[in-house]
């Protein structure tokens, strides 16, 4: 039987952040995942404190450990190191190791796959707490905090309960419904074919943290003409903290990092234009109440004093 899914796992220092990953991919957690042919490529892309495989050896779940010594700052030799060993059809690219999904992200992903003959199919990205981190740091949230928040809400047992303790990615949207148009994801789906094809990750994208990276991969996809972008309703890839070089930093040096990022964009792209301009399709559903992202920023607003119905 071949396989069918490689997810690409890129991590850098999350010792702490990587097991809760694996376990929201593992086979009991994702739907359908007992029976589906899949490989995990958990890419170590040079941490100072090596990953440990003993730290997720309960957790029932297909992977591959590949360390990269002497590992360049940005994850993109990463990902095409991943990219050459991969056996799957379908490719799930997750740049940022520390993200845990919902439990129908496989299942609804690849639906799309007998939906449409070449999707890219994006996850919508989320924060873990009540805001979002560059600012929420600010405010005293942490790992202790986050850590008491995945217990309180007894997570994996219920995989969608994330909803409850997530804030979405805004991207500078005044008003955010599941409808706005991504450009960047952290866990996209790709046939293999269609990613080797256009050569992989830039290795040009040399920040630490990949700068663009993860934006130009997208964007180069969505834009291939038979391609059909596709962004999945109801499930979402959450962000835990640690320390990030952009998603955990805030303030002057954000906006700084971001500019540089910017910069290297334009250089390497000559082209000024982050957002591809495309029409997306809609699949999905809405698996629990705090899932209704709309609902849970009305109420938000509402506590706030911010809305008067």
């Amino acid at each position: 039987m071949s396989m069918k899914l490689s997810v690409i796992l890129i991590s850098y220092d999350m010792v702490r952040e990587i097991p809760r990953t694996l376990q929201s991919l593992s086979r009991g957690y994702q739907q359908g995942a007992l029976d589906l042919a899949y490989e995990v490529l958990l890419v170590d892309n040079g941490s100072p404190e090596p990953l440990n495989e003993a730290t997720w050896a309960d957790v029932d779940v297909p992977v591959r450990l590949i360390r990269v010594q002497d590992a360049s700052p940005s994850p993109a030799g990463a990902i095409n190191i991943a990219l050459q060993e991969a056996q799957g059809d379908v490719i799930c690219l997750m740049i940022d190791g520390a993200h845990i999904l919902t439990p129908g992200a496989f299942r609804m992903a690849l639906a799309s796959y007998q939906a449409f003959d070449n999707p890219v199919v994006a996850i919508r990205y989320f924060y873990l707490g009540m805001g979002e981190q560059p600012v929420s740091i600010i405010q005293g949230y942490d790992q202790e905090v986050e850590d008491k928040l995945l217990e309180r809400i007894q997570w994996p047992v219920e995989g969608y309960r994330l909803f409850e303790i997530g804030t979405p990615l805004r991207s500078g949207a005044s008003r955010l419904t599941w409808f706005n148009r991504m450009f960047e994801a952290n866990c996209l789906f790709m046939k293999r074919s269609l990613f080797a094809d256009l050569g992989g990750a830039d290795e040009r994208f040399n920040y630490p943290g990949g700068g663009f990276l993860n934006l130009d991969i997208f964007k180069r996809l969505v834009e291939v003409p038979e391609v059909t972008p596709v962004q999945i309703i109801g499930e979402g890839s959450f962000h835990q903290l640690h320390g990030g070089t952009t998603t955990n930093s805030s303030g002057e040096q954000r906006d700084s990092r971001l500019e540089k990022y910017r910069k290297q964009y334009i250089q390497i792209r000559e082209c000024e234009e982050l957002v591809a301009d495309v029409s997306f399709v809609y699949m999905g559903h809405m698996p629990t109440t705090a899932s209704n992202i709309t609902a849970v920023e009305r109420r938000r607003a509402r506590q706030a004093g911010e809305l008067v119905d």
